[in-house]
């Protein structure tokens, strides 16, 4: 089985910071593109920022520049280090990894999803 355990979200004021982990773990064999998604009440869940296994990123325009997606493939951890924090980021932030698990016989590739983590952004 795999799983994502997401840590780090929590109440801040505006202007603060924030840094969010998501750590894989299980029977895997590689991990692809790992990301970051959030979702706001009454709104749908969006992509934040992803991340490749080779380490190129993609950010959404409203997160560029105050948001930084990192990745530490020997733990198999994805990082989101979230800086000039303002209200409309205030949602339940998921991470997401693109994970090929089992062994070298049998292989299964499947997206896996985080439980969710708070943030919450004061004025």
């Amino acid at each position: 089985q795999v799983q994502l355990v997401e840590s780090g979200g929590g109440l801040v004021q505006a202007g603060g910071s924030l840094r969010l982990s998501c750590a894989a773990s299980g029977s895997i064999f590689s991990i692809n593109d790992m990301g970051w998604y959030r979702q706001a009440p009454g709104k749908q869940r969006e992509l934040v920022a992803s991340i490749t296994s080779g380490g190129r990123t993609n950010y959404a325009d409203s997160v560029k520049g105050r948001l930084t997606i990192s990745r530490d493939n020997a733990k198999n951890t994805v990082y989101l280090q979230m800086n000039s924090l303002k209200p409309e980021d205030t949602a339940v932030y998921y991470c997401f990894a693109d994970i090929t698990s089992g062994t070298v016989i049998s292989k299964r590739r499947s997206g896996y999803w985080g439980q969710g983590t708070q943030v919450t952004v004061s004025s």
